[in-house]
């Protein structure tokens, strides 16, 4: 089988700690859980705000887990100095603003291409693997590849949201979008990565493209342990995720 990776993102750990100060609950101690649930690599977003996630569980992370970090980042100098470092397995560069509260969408790689190319080209000889937080769009994918950056992240936040709001005609569409993007961006040699707002109902379709990598999900699985547990939540989606893929793969072979 084609073995999907799957990126557990903890930053939501921090918030629930932050609500009230102090150490608990523990993301570091989240991410030894994922590990043990099946997860292949751990996401963290360290904001500018320092809203969820801080600089020492950066640090701790880095240090304390065996499990890949990846490093969700603003194309800022402040987080380049941060990447450098620290030197995560990975550094995924996202769009950031401070009134948000969640990333809304995939990072303009084409209209911001001169201030990207010198911060992708740092990591990138620095043997960050670089991903750019792109929306599934052909224009953005070109713009990547042309930065450098050896993988692309497609945003399927929108694809999430027309599946919350029962539109099965703007899903099917959104789904379509990333399918050719995955396709395309993978044409080009690009690694294809996929995130944002995934859950128990959405990743599946996501799941099931062939040529998608690896998934980051975190919102989600952090709000369903607080039903099922941590362990449980994220055994659940690894099994969705393989039982996707599986399918997947038997209708490539037929």
């Amino acid at each position: 089988m084609n073995r999907l990776r799957l990126g557990v993102n903890i930053d939501h750990v921090a918030t629930i700690r932050n609500a009230r100060g102090g150490r608990h609950p523990d993301p570091v101690r989240a991410a030894r859980l994922a590990e043990q649930a099946g997860a292949d690599g751990i996401t963290a977003h360290l904001r500018e705000d320092r809203r969820h996630i801080s600089d020492h569980d950066i640090e701790r992370l880095r240090r304390e887990i065996s499990l890949p970090l990846n490093l969700e980042m603003a194309a800022t100098a402040e987080m380049q100095e941060i990447a450098l470092r620290h030197l995560p397995h990975a550094a995924c560069i996202v769009p950031e603003r401070r009134e948000e509260r969640t990333t809304e969408g995939g990072i303009d790689a084409a209209g911001q291409f001169d201030r990207l190319v010198s911060v992708v080209g740092t990591l990138v000889r620095a043997n960050i693997r670089v991903s750019l937080f792109i929306e599934p769009d052909s224009r953005q994918i070109e713009a990547a590849r042309s930065l450098g950056a050896p993988v692309v992240e497609l945003h399927t936040g929108a694809y999430c949201e027309a599946a919350a709001h029962g539109d099965a005609g703007a899903r099917q569409r959104q789904l379509d979008l990333i399918r050719s993007a995955a396709a395309y961006g993978a044409s080009l040699g690009l690694e294809i990565h996929a995130g944002h707002g995934l859950g128990y109902d959405t990743a599946g379709p996501i799941a099931a493209i062939p040529e998608i990598r690896e998934l980051n999900i975190g919102h989600f699985l952090i709000g369903e342990a607080i039903f099922s547990g941590l362990d449980a939540a994220i055994r659940r989606m690894r099994a969705l995720m393989d039982e996707a893929r599986a399918k997947s793969d038997g209708r490539n072979t037929a």
